[in-house]
């Protein structure tokens, strides 16, 4: 019996994915759960399984096509014995557990299994980074101590696992792709950057940027970082600045919500917001993902710190949820721990507004004391912030970060 393999609803709002790698070729025989193609959505990248045993038969699509949801992308070769139920749904990309399907009688065309994270023995829980590191080394995930969370193989595990063997050659260096006698190298444009790409020229193309620039004296911030950093380590919680910085943007936002919320181009209404979720651009391996910190407004800066450490951890291991990348109304993009000192973000559409975040530096600033002014040395930061000009005009940004520096200079307010 052949079946047939329709692209799943991999989540709420996905209408198509991009084919990034078929992980079989026709003529393989897979395991129920064997992984088959790895597929790439605006939300995510995941990696779906074969609903039955069988073998492949035709693969309907090419890598970087881009399917919609319902269309056949591959066929599979049954034994007509019938194909097992499908798990119940499941969103996250490691599940809890894997307990066998119960079976169900034979369909012409099954409900696609979810996506997992197995191993090549069907044994090892991994996130889908350390999968695709494992495949191109050549490792066997059964093999690699798992670190993460229920013993999930990470790929920092494989990569260790590997430079243990290998005499400790650097990743980057096994992992080069060719290149050619030209000089170049050639990465397929497809996955994760693509989506990017196609995101900014969405941006770019539909809001009006215009950017405010603050410099910031966060001499105090950093005196108040380094207690609050002693007090989380004894929780286990690492205290950076975001955390202070997402706390102040929560109360500018309140305080201004004229840059806190979206565009419903469906229903053409300008929505703002009385809560404030945060999108975090984060730095990982396969691009720049923004998972979403929700209900800002009602948190501490220790329990911010604790949430975004974890996020971000679960982001850069290819874990993250899907509902964790969806509902933004306000971003905050940070390159300060890497350089620069001034740049103008990009929007995270529909998003009104965003938040750049820039180098912590030292140098002379003008101070106020009872003797009259003095120079010392002092700790400032730039913060930039890109508006969308159909939905805010110029004073609604200048005046949300005016009142950001304030509370960054004096974050003992942000108790208040």
């Amino acid at each position: 019996m052949v079946l047939e393999f329709k692209l799943p609803d991999i989540g709420e709002g996905v209408a198509e994915g991009e084919i990034i790698k078929w992980l079989v070729k026709p003529g393989d025989v897979v395991k129920e759960f064997e992984l088959i193609v790895e597929v790439s959505t605006d939300k995510a990248t995941v990696e779906l399984p074969s609903p039955a045993p069988g073998t492949v038969g035709e693969l309907l699509a090419e890598p970087g096509d881009v399917v919609p949801v319902g269309q056949v992308i591959f066929t599979l070769q049954t034994d007509g014995a019938g194909a097992p139920a499908p798990a119940a749904e499941e969103k996250t990309l490691v599940p809890a557990a894997a307990p066998a399907p119960a079976p169900a009688p034979a369909a012409a065309t099954p409900a696609p299994a979810p996506p997992v994270v197995s191993s090549t023995n069907g044994k090892a829980l991994a996130v889908p980074s350390a999968r695709r590191v494992a495949r191109e080394l050549g490792i066997d995930l059964g093999l690699v101590p798992g670190t993460g969370r229920n013993g999930v193989v990470r790929r920092a595990d494989v990569e260790a696992f590997h430079g243990g063997s290998n005499g400790g050659a650097s990743v980057a260096t096994r992992l080069a792709p060719p290149v050619n006698a030209g000089g170049e190298t050639r990465t397929p444009f497809i996955g994760v950057r693509r989506k990017i790409a196609e995101a900014m020229v969405r941006s770019k193309q539909t809001a009006i940027h215009f950017t405010v620039v603050e410099e910031i004296d966060v001499t105090d911030l950093v005196a108040l970082r380094a207690t609050a950093k002693s007090i989380g380590a004894e929780q286990g919680i690492k205290v950076t600045y975001m955390p202070f910085i997402m706390k102040a943007v929560s109360n500018a936002l309140l305080k201004y919500p004229m840059l806190n919320g979206r565009l419903d181009e469906e229903t053409n209404e300008l929505v703002h917001c009385n809560y404030v979720n945060l999108g975090i651009a984060t730095d990982t391996p396969n691009g720049l993902i923004v998972p979403v910190i929700k209900d800002v407004q009602d948190k501490s800066v220790l329990q911010l710190a604790a949430e975004l450490g974890k996020l971000a951890e679960r982001t850069r291991n290819g874990q993250v949820k899907m509902e964790e990348l969806k509902g933004s109304t306000f971003t905050i993009t940070n390159a300060g721990n890497i350089g620069g000192t001034i740049a103008t973000p990009i929007i995270n559409f529909p998003d009104i507004a965003i938040l750049g975040v820039h180098r912590l530096m030292k140098k002379p600033g003008v101070v106020e004391t009872p003797k009259g002014d003095e120079i010392q040395v002092r700790q400032y930061m730039n913060y930039s912030c890109s508006v969308d000009h159909r939905l805010a005009d110029g004073a609604d940004g200048a005046r949300f970060l005016a009142w950001l520096r304030v509370l960054l200079e004096s974050p003992g307010l942000l108790s208040l």
